[in-house]
């Protein structure tokens, strides 16, 4: 991909990195919508061991084009392929069997906080903020955002901020269990680069496998995830990195082994 075009994808080491760039606010176009599939069509050919989304400029991302609403509503509602797909888009993010980290360091509406809800870890600078803005434009949020926003705020929580429409600080969704962390806006995307890249460094197959427990135990609570866990823990006794690791454990104590993703 060219620095020209939406979204690009770059490779750093273990850990893949998505950028959205779009100037000057980053709006989610039928442009915007294909860079996105290509990225995971990408992704899932020649998967990474972490995932790191971000954005350049300003902004995150001041929403959608408005005119893709119009247009749709000039055809009585019937989607197209340009924005027909951002909803499976999300569902593929949240299926790929390693660690995803979205990075918000600023303003991040509408269809990038609705695909940051899709991802594992949700970092957020200082000054960063989030909404979800629809009712604006007599819509509610189409790719997800409410039922992800429910599981892990509480369904009142995603009534509230999809009824009003505010924007809320990155403080506050840290307290409401939707951000992770809240770093400072000083050096936020160093910080951020790191802690993904330390994940993705990590013990890939093992993370895999802790997500499948946890979206286990969403989907049939703790019974759910118990039903799973002893396969899902069984299966990584075969992985090269849990071998090399104990043997390392046992030559030179713990914390000394590396990944591979093996």
């Amino acid at each position: 991909m060219t620095s020209r075009e939406p979204v690009r994808l770059e490779r750093d080491g273990p850990l893949a990195v998505v950028t959205f760039d779009s100037p000057p606010l980053n709006l989610f176009t039928r442009e915007m919508g294909q860079g996105i599939e290509d990225v995971m069509n990408e992704l899932e050919a020649d998967p990474p061991r972490g995932l790191l989304f971000r954005a350049d400029g300003k902004v995150v991302t001041g929403g959608v084009d408005v005119h893709l609403f119009k247009e749709r509503a000039e055809r009585g509602g019937e989607a197209d392929d340009g924005v027909r797909g951002l909803l499976e888009q999300n569902s593929r993010i949240e299926a790929l069997p390693y660690p995803t980290v979205f990075a918000a360091h600023s303003l991040c509406l509408t269809w990038a906080f609705e695909l940051a809800l899709a991802c594992d870890l949700l970092l957020a600078a200082d000054k960063a903020s989030f909404g979800l803005v629809e009712r604006r434009v007599g819509l509610t949020p189409g790719a997800g955002g409410t039922q992800r926003l429910a599981e892990r705020a509480g369904p009142a929580r995603a009534r509230e901020f999809v009824y009003t429409g505010e924007i809320y600080s990155a403080e506050t969704l840290e307290r409401w269990n939707v951000v992770n962390r809240v770093y400072p806006d000083e050096g936020f995307d160093a910080a951020v680069r790191a802690f993904a890249t330390e994940l993705a460094n990590g013990p890939t197959i093992a993370h895999g496998a802790t997500k499948r427990i946890v979206r286990a135990y969403l989907e049939g609570g703790v019974a759910g995830a118990d039903a799973v866990t002893d396969d899902q823990f069984a299966e990584l006794f075969a992985s090269e990195d849990l071998r090399n690791a104990v043997e390392t454990f046992l030559i030179e104590g713990p914390d000394k082994a590396t990944f591979s993703g093996r």
